[in-house]
């Protein structure tokens, strides 16, 4: 797989550059965080449900 430019990342997803042009690819973190991000825990396979 092809490393791609990154373009974003925020508190539940990380957002890269698609392979045709205009297009973007969205990975879905497994994190989950609370109380203004003070608690924060890793569920697995929470990114496949969003």
């Amino acid at each position: 797989m092809n490393r791609r430019r990154r373009i974003y990342e925020g508190k539940a997803k990380i957002l890269y550059e698609g392979p045709e042009p205009g297009t973007l690819i969205q990975f879905f973190k497994d994190d989950a965080t609370a109380f203004n991000a003070k608690k924060h825990e890793v569920i697995d396979g929470k990114g496949v449900l969003n």
